[in-house]
């Protein structure tokens, strides 16, 4: 198997010409929609992260790769992984609470977001089936925040006034991409 961090580096920095464009929706599934498909539920895992949109790796297409989680004793536990094509937030709760964000895209940067505490996705699914979810809270942020990422949008546009952070410990190595 090729390196696919490699070949799909992580696009970052605000002002990314690939991430501050809307990406477009699939028109069909097709044997290179569904190989990207499972090399971007990969390349999260790879990259440790909760979620992954397409444009993030060089991909203008509307699909976001998101994790599940569910607190059990008072830890987070990961339950599954979820590939969503052409998603579409249908319903948002009028909660809103304030999350904590990090992205791959701005490394060494982390702040707080305001985002619905539930939401109801609509999207396809490999199989080009229609499916409906209801998320609440670290689900429902995750897809806030790669869903956004489909919309050019990234969370430090959304950051609430004074509170965002470098990570200290990489410092210089983030100012040098400034």
């Amino acid at each position: 198997m090729k390196n696919i961090q490699k070949f799909y580096p992580i696009q970052t920095w605000v002002n990314n010409p690939i991430l501050r464009k809307v990406s477009v929706e699939i028109e069909k599934i097709d044997e290179d929609t569904t190989n990207f498909a499972q090399e971007l539920m990969e390349l999260m895992r790879l990259y440790d992260w909760a979620g992954l949109a397409a444009p993030q790796v060089w991909k203008n297409i509307r699909m976001i790769a998101t994790t599940q989680w569910k607190e059990v004793k008072n830890e987070l536990k990961l339950i599954g992984k979820i590939l969503m094509i052409n998603p579409n937030i249908i319903e948002k709760s009028k909660e809103i609470v304030t999350s904590d964000e990090a992205c791959l895209s701005i490394p060494n940067f982390s702040g707080k977001v305001k985002r619905h505490k539930t939401i109801t996705v609509e999207y396809l699914d490999l199989k080009w089936k229609r499916k409906n979810k209801k998320l609440r809270n670290l689900d429902a942020f995750i897809v806030q925040h790669e869903y956004d990422h489909l919309d050019a949008i990234l969370f430090v546009d959304k950051l609430i006034k004074n509170s965002w952070k470098w990570k200290i410990e990489n410092f210089k190595s983030g100012l040098k991409e400034f």
